[in-house]
């Protein structure tokens, strides 16, 4: 299951947003420290392909894919040197397969800010830095170790000596590990650190309701400019905190129009989790049968060998073949029996590369 860390400076609406997310009912005081242990919430993936395979199929139950949301809580300068509750917080954060960067975009007099004002660029550059210096720490620790090693000749060791000398100048410069990545043999180096800046990282804008329909103004624009410099490839995802809370509250039926009134074409919800399976190379891939039509999350690329793992260790040891469709074939044909008969379910080995919204029936023996 995908986790995604929801971190940022104290009241910049984490745990607002938290709530909205998963309903939780977290609480969400206007102070710091509100959130002592990271609050954990499971959430459906929005997929609306299985909702239709569920219409068409009718099984007694459609089972989504789901992701793992943590809301740690404030992370503030000096965090590194175990300033607030920092050395418990940046722990947590080691736990999670991406981060999610809450940063206020919005101004509210009734919500005081730790440092005094709204500032996207600070705000952004205080919690990058601190991430960097536990990180700074740790590898510095790693390479007076390695160092001893490397001088003796041992190859593996100057390979490794070498790469976190790279680390180390971009956690210097108050960047991320991930920066000085230049292989998989890096990311999995950094891995077994728990290197926090090695991490994916995608950024929420939080901003008011008001500025939801122009895409925040301002300060989203000062946000856009300061994650560039960092690392290009970061996507901001432009949310409302407040607004997502209020629609949470609302019936199905009435959301479509809540979301019009305000000029938003999508809710918050679907664009931060398709945002997580852009960050993550993540896809879906489905499975139906006569009780259920589910939804699995596997990395793009991923063979059918891998995909049958997901399920079941008996599919993958015991793997045949997989039985695959497309799901726009399935749903137009309606059933398995007549995709058979019109020659579209396709018989594929073990090293199948499984394609986003592929039907996959397994055929195994144990």
């Amino acid at each position: 299951m995908l986790c995604l860390g929801i971190v940022g400076l104290p009241n910049v609406g984490k745990s607002t947003l938290f709530n909205a997310l998963t309903c939780c009912g977290a609480p969400a005081e206007n102070y710091p420290f509100c959130t002592v242990d990271p609050n954990v919430g499971v959430v459906a993936v929005p997929d609306p392909r299985l909702h239709h395979l569920a219409a068409v199929v009718k099984p007694p139950k459609a089972v989504p894919a789901f992701v793992e949301f943590f809301d740690i809580a404030g992370l503030v300068e000096g965090a590194s040197k175990g300033e607030g509750l920092g050395n418990q917080f940046l722990g947590h954060i080691r736990q999670v397969d991406a981060i999610v960067h809450v940063v206020r975009c919005f101004r509210d007099d009734d919500v005081a800010h730790v440092m005094g004002s709204v500032d996207p660029q600070r705000d952004h550059d205080v919690v990058t830095l601190e991430l960097a210096l536990a990180d700074l720490a740790v590898v510095e620790r790693r390479l007076e170790r390695v160092r001893k090693t490397a001088r003796s000749g041992n190859k593996d060791d100057q390979a490794e000596s070498a790469f976190l000398e790279r680390v180390r100048h971009e956690l210097e410069a108050g960047r991320g590990a991930r920066e000085a990545i230049d292989s998989p043999g890096d990311i999995k180096t950094l891995r077994q650190l728990g290197i926090l800046t090695a991490k994916p990282i995608l950024y929420v804008a939080n901003v008011a309701e008001d500025d939801l329909a122009t895409g925040g103004g301002a300060a989203v624009a000062a946000l856009r400019e300061t994650v560039r410099d960092h690392h290009e490839e970061a996507e901001i995802v432009v949310f409302s905190a407040q607004f997502e809370a209020e629609l949470a509250e609302l019936e199905p039926a009435e959301r479509e129009a809540f979301l019009a009134g305000a000029g938003v074409a999508e809710a918050g919800l679907p664009r931060l989790i398709h945002a997580g399976y852009r960050l993550l190379g993540l896809e879906t891939f489905f499975t139906i049968g006569d009780n259920e039509v589910r939804a699995w999350t596997i990395r793009r690329g991923s063979t059918a060998y891998e995909a049958a793992g997901e399920i079941h260790s008996d599919f993958q040891r015991g793997f045949i073949r997989s039985e695959t469709i497309t799901y726009e074939e399935f749903v137009a044909v309606g059933s398995y029996k007549l995709a058979r008969e019109r020659g579209l379910v396709r018989s594929e080995g073990r090293d199948y590369v499984v394609m986003d919204g592929d039907i996959l029936l397994f055929r195994f023996n144990v």
